[in-house]
């Protein structure tokens, strides 16, 4: 199986500026996810950004990376920028693997391009894990996935789903014994065809109110297929608290 790892990073960030280039045990962020990525079976690790910093410092550390534009709304059309700055066939697997991911793990990257490489009906692949709290249904930033018999994706979204009727009368937030709840975990798997393709797709209603740019597929009528993971991965850095955990732990591994 032969597939590519695509990292963007963009350097602007609300919560945490400059956010790929913060320090994690000695390394840029950016590039400690990419180290991460090399440990899977990709062929080929590309950075993609809008600043040369970015650049300057993964070819620093011995990455590819490539300059992009500076006014894409999604990581998902800054990879269909890099599929035709590569000049990538159509039939060429990418993995989207988000530039704040430095614990990501090598295994779960070739789960999902495994699984879209034996889906040729689907657009994308992606992965989920069991939830099994109260909290986490019930928290929108958590995005929950539902799907079919066969493990496509039927619906993504903020709000708790499935939404068990009978334990959740009269306002309770609980967890329903059995409930198959799942957690998206936001890793992609794309065909380079369908990628150029994404950036002509319209967005939808659902896209525009869940703020979830995988629904944008699926309301173009394009399969995703989900596997099924046992437990979520160390979680990304969207915080100082995130960076805090983070770092610890790396320093811990490096102890």
């Amino acid at each position: 199986m032969s597939f590519h790892v695509v990292i963007p990073a963009r350097a602007a960030s609300t919560r945490l500026p400059d956010k790929p280039l913060l320090d994690i045990g000695g390394v840029p962020m950016v590039v400690r996810t990419a180290n991460q990525a090399r440990l899977s079976n990709a062929e080929k690790i590309v950075i993609a950004t809008d600043d040369v910093r970015i650049v300057q410092a993964a070819q620093a550390h011995g990455h590819e990376a490539v300059l992009t534009r500076t006014d894409h709304a999604t990581g998902t059309d800054r990879l269909a920028e890099v599929v035709q700055l590569l000049g990538l066939p159509d039939d060429a697997l990418l993995v989207n693997v988000q530039g704040d991911e430095p614990l990501i793990e090598p295994e779960l990257i070739n789960t999902v391009a495994h699984l879209l490489q034996g889906a040729p009906d689907a657009a994308m692949a992606t992965c989920a894990a069991p939830i099994h709290d109260a909290d986490t249904l019930f928290n929108p930033n958590a995005v929950k996935v539902v799907c079919d018999l066969q493990g496509r994706a039927l619906y993504f979204s903020r709000a708790p789903l499935p939404w068990a009727r009978d334990a959740l009368a009269g306002g309770k937030q609980v967890l329903a014994s059995g409930l198959p709840a799942l957690h998206h975990i936001g890793l992609y798997a794309y065909r380079a065809h369908f990628l150029r393709r994404f950036t002509q797709l319209q967005m939808g209603v659902l896209e525009h109110y869940e703020s979830l740019e995988q629904l944008r597929a699926l309301e173009n009528g394009h399969t995703i297929v989900v596997a099924k993971v046992a437990a979520l991965p160390h979680g990304g850095v969207d915080t100082q608290a995130d960076l805090a955990r983070v770092r610890e732990l790396v320093s811990q591994k490096m102890m």
